[in-house]
């Protein structure tokens, strides 16, 4: 920690040092600029000076502003390792990317101040993580030629942010956590043979929830499920919304890849591992969190290949416009051992049932973030 800070302090003297010769275009140059309303000081310092560091200098400097949505687990490991694989490129490719970092907290209006900030900044490119960031950023910018990166947008076709998946058609492009809904439950159904009711957990303002849920309920209905619905748009009516699950004594509860719910995931997952009731969700950060199991994308990948499009983009002028959209196999199934102990199952056998439905089935233990 000690280094960090001296490190820190000695990269803040040579930036004022350049800045009295008058000289620019350093990496993390713009740390200084005032930062949007409400957004973390720190998180726009981690941001600036993560990428880039490494580059030689010679080369050109990008300017690139990244918003993430909400300080959760999944988002927050995309914006980790976006920053890391950015950082790797400019070493690679001889430029420098001048990153800035922001979080809106899924506060509109900061949210809206952040990419105002980014387009008086002049950035060359913006990275919009999760999908209420990237349709800001796309209104914002379409009658611009600044191009727009997408992470984490589960459906961009429906919420219009692309024409096509191949040719998007506009200055956005980027990469989806589309979630194959139907497969969570088939691996709910083997793990619960019994299941009669099903627990809906959601926050139905969240774009990347609409169709799966709309999934989820078809396939409950064609398996003669019953299901409960419950929402919540913050963390104390996600709280009330996980116990009234609870009083309507359901047998599992689903979640999409869903924002809201991740982040109060930490605050719930006590809940209904004491009732004994599975929780399975859209993404692996939801099982670090304390649900039994989450199903769906490496989203430490899903950040890496968003930074290799931004390259493409930047570097080797690639036009988002024509640039398809990645998806990844959602192949992934992560079960947290801890939970899977408290409601009597063992992992092992698990794994040998689940192995089939799956790429991989993976362990892991509840965190606040990945290590």
């Amino acid at each position: 920690m000690r280094k960090k800070i001296l490190t820190t302090i000695m990269a803040a003297a040579m930036a004022l040092s350049m800045a009295a010769c008058g000289g620019s275009g350093s990496a993390g140059s713009s740390a200084a600029a005032s930062s949007a309303a409400g957004s973390s000081a720190a998180a726009s310092s981690t941001g600036s000076s993560a990428a880039g560091s490494s580059a030689s200098g010679s080369g050109k400097t990008y300017k690139i502003g990244i918003c993430n949505y909400v300080d959760d687990a999944s988002l927050n490991q995309i914006c980790d390792n976006i920053q890391a694989q950015l950082k790797k490129v400019a070493g690679e490719k001889g430029v420098t990317f001048d990153v800035k970092l922001e979080n809106c907290n899924a506060d509109a209006n900061v949210l809206a101040q952040i990419v105002t900030n980014f387009k008086a900044d002049k950035v060359d490119l913006m990275i919009g993580v999760a999908t209420p960031v990237a349709m800001e950023m796309q209104a914002a910018t379409e009658d611009t030629d600044i191009p727009v990166v997408f992470a984490a947008v589960s459906d961009p076709i429906s919420t219009k942010l692309v024409a096509s998946m191949d040719k998007p058609g506009k200055n956005v492009t980027g990469t989806s956590d589309a979630l194959d809904t139907v497969n969570i439950f088939k691996l709910m159904t083997t793990v619960n043979k019994d299941v009669k009711k099903v627990g809906l957990l959601y926050d139905a303002g969240q774009d990347a929830s609409t169709t799966a849920i709309k999934d989820a309920k078809k396939f409950l209905d064609d398996n003669k499920i019953a299901y409960v619905e419950k929402t919540g748009t913050n963390a104390d009516e996600v709280k009330l919304a996980a116990q009234a699950l609870v009083s309507e004594k359901v047998d599992a509860v689903f979640t999409p890849t869903d924002n809201t719910i991740m982040a109060a995931e930490l605050s719930i997952y006590e809940i209904f591992k004491d009732a004994k009731i599975p929780h399975y969700a859209g993404a692996d950060s939801f099982a670090l969190n304390g649900s039994f199991l989450g199903y769906g994308v490496d989203y430490a990948n899903l950040g890496v290949e968003t930074a290799n499009m931004v390259a493409d983009v930047l570097v080797n002028g690639k036009k988002p416009a024509e640039t398809a959209v990645k998806t990844f196999d959602n192949g992934t199934a992560t079960i947290n051992t801890e939970i899977c102990e408290a409601l009597g199952l063992d992992f092992k056998k698990l794994q040998e049932e689940l192995s089939p439905m799956c790429t991989k089935v993976q362990e892991i233990k509840t965190a606040k973030s990945f290590s």
